[in-house]
């Protein structure tokens, strides 16, 4: 194995990968980056088992070959260099991996690429293609992974249920305490409805290659439903899916949404400075935020009051104008849930919808159900 490229482009390269490399694992060799020649370029892999993640950095290839080396003292030594050319030479007994760049030298022991776990491919003839819209698959992301569950004691709370019927998408996220429902197109359809649970942090990770490309990403879904190929530019990544039942979210939503009691539409921006302001005495009280609605006299502007109190801090009360209809009601939510859908939500005015402070209050765009956000109350004296 003989090349060379330059540092900044590798460095970048090996900034992608490193997101896949296994940190604390019982197979010591998931710890390292595969590096191998493919198609007069360099080809650099890394994978932790349940995702793997494969990038393509410009090279002048003099000898074809392959190696894997620890990914962290290579990530390091390289980020240490200066820009310029870095020359590479692999030797095989022993098993190494020499650098050069200026007037700096190194040598890397390294692995046969053979030991290095196989990484899965799906390939289009055997399983589904999906192509979406970068921002708008960056936007539902955005809008749906924050929702998913941390804990693993339900496995499938900590995935995202993504479906696609025709050329629609949804994207679904719940951790039993809040749901949050992404509505939106893709850009080339399926014959035949997918629906598939993709792991949180795999939707993260693909989040961050997303960035402000226009291009479309495809999505590649294996006939058994276990593996999802993602490609983005010069990047692909590769997942393990979840199996098992994700809870019908379609249900609870319009549970939610038929036994409507109060609804009040206020400015985002105003609710979202009130609710950060009542999140800071809210700390001291176990993250209640108080909402009480209230209705204009005959036909007057409504007012949504945003109140936190901690018995020996003190208490905080903000008013945001706005529309509400129904009857005048209260409920209370934790501030995180609060915040997270508010900082969420990319609309001028919010949605809040109850049937009382025991159930559950749905946000959304006034006059849109692209997105649906449910939290459910917490339970207080009032």
């Amino acid at each position: 194995m003989r090349l060379s490229c330059l540092q900044e482009n590798l460095s970048r390269g090996l900034a992608v990968v490193g997101r896949a490399v296994a940190t604390r694992t019982t197979l010591p060799i998931t710890q390292n980056v595969l590096m191998a020649t493919d198609g007069g370029m360099l080809k650099l892999s890394a994978t932790n088992l349940e995702i793997a993640i494969t990038t393509w950095v410009g090279a002048m290839i003099e000898e074809e070959g392959s190696i894997t080396v620890p990914a962290r003292l290579l990530t390091e030594f390289i980020g240490s260099l200066p820009s310029g050319t870095i020359e590479f030479t692999g030797t095989e007994r022993p098993k190494s991996l020499s650098l050069k760049s200026g007037r700096f030298d190194a040598r890397i022991s390294g692995t046969d690429a053979e030991e290095f776990p196989p990484i899965p491919s799906v390939s289009a003839d055997e399983g589904v293609e999906i192509q979406v819209n970068t921002q708008d698959l960056k936007g539902a992301i955005n809008q749906t992974v924050f929702a998913a569950a941390t804990e693993e004691s339900r496995p499938v709370l900590t995935g995202i249920k993504v479906e696609v019927e025709g050329d629609q998408l949804t994207l679904a996220a719940a951790d039993g305490f809040r749901l949050a429902v992404h509505r939106g197109k893709v850009k080339q359809g399926v014959s035949e409805p997918v629906s598939i649970i993709i792991p949180a942090r795999t939707l993260n990770e693909l989040n961050r290659f997303l960035g402000d490309q226009e291009d479309a990403v495809q999505i590649l879904v294996s006939s058994s439903k276990a593996q999802v190929l993602f490609k983005v530019d010069n990047i692909e990544m590769v997942s393990q899916l979840i199996q098992g039942n994700f809870p019908p979210y379609g249900d609870l939503l319009a549970d939610a949404m038929k036994e409507t009691k109060s609804r009040a539409v206020v400015s985002l921006s105003e609710l979202l400075m009130a609710s950060r302001s009542a999140s800071i005495f809210a700390r001291d009280s176990s993250g209640i935020i108080r909402l009480q609605m209230a209705p204009g006299p005959d036909g007057a502007p409504g007012q949504l009051t945003i109140s936190s109190r901690a018995e020996e801090i003190g208490e905080n009360t903000g008013e945001v104008d706005g529309d509400v209809e129904g009857e005048e009601a209260k409920i209370a939510f934790n501030s995180k849930y609060l915040l997270d859908v508010l900082s969420a939500m990319n609309t001028e005015k919010v949605c809040l919808q109850t049937s009382g402070p025991s159930r559950a209050g749905v946000f959304k765009a006034p006059d849109s159900d692209q997105y649906l956000h449910l939290v459910m109350p917490m339970f207080i004296n009032w």
